[in-house]
């Protein structure tokens, strides 16, 4: 059984940055796929950004694309997102998701792609 874990999150005035880490158990193989949703009161959720292990390609909403940045950390099923820059409006809960296989980059950042979930991590920007 997969299991996700976030951590991370946090209360940062604009402009600073923020990193959050995704670990997942229970993964086996090369073929995984990690993404990172947030859903901010009142709003949808919306895809943030994913990584595909098997070929380490990423992808990025247009909203966060040049600010933030996703990678693995080396030798362990772990993603972090590193925030740059962050905005009042990056405001949300943060989930991680974990898929096996390598799904098109066009499509991971939908959320119906994944079943397993992590419960979730706060981040507030604010002065």
């Amino acid at each position: 059984q997969v299991q996700v874990v976030e951590s991370g999150g946090g209360l940062v005035p604009p402009g600073e940055s923020l990193t959050l880490s995704c670990a997942a158990s229970g993964v086996t193989g090369n073929q995984w796929t990690f993404a990172w949703f947030r859903q901010a009161p009142g709003k949808e959720r919306e895809g943030v950004s994913c990584f595909r292990n098997s070929d380490k390609s990423t992808t990025y909403s247009q909203s966060v694309r040049g600010r933030f940045t996703i990678s693995r950390e080396s030798g362990q099923t772990m993603v972090r997102l590193r925030m740059n820059n962050l905005k009042p409006e990056d405001t949300a809960v943060y989930y991680c998701a974990v898929r096996p296989g390598r799904p098109a980059l066009s499509a991971c950042l939908s959320g119906n792609m994944y079943d397993n979930w992590g419960q979730g991590t706060q981040v507030t920007v604010s002065s």
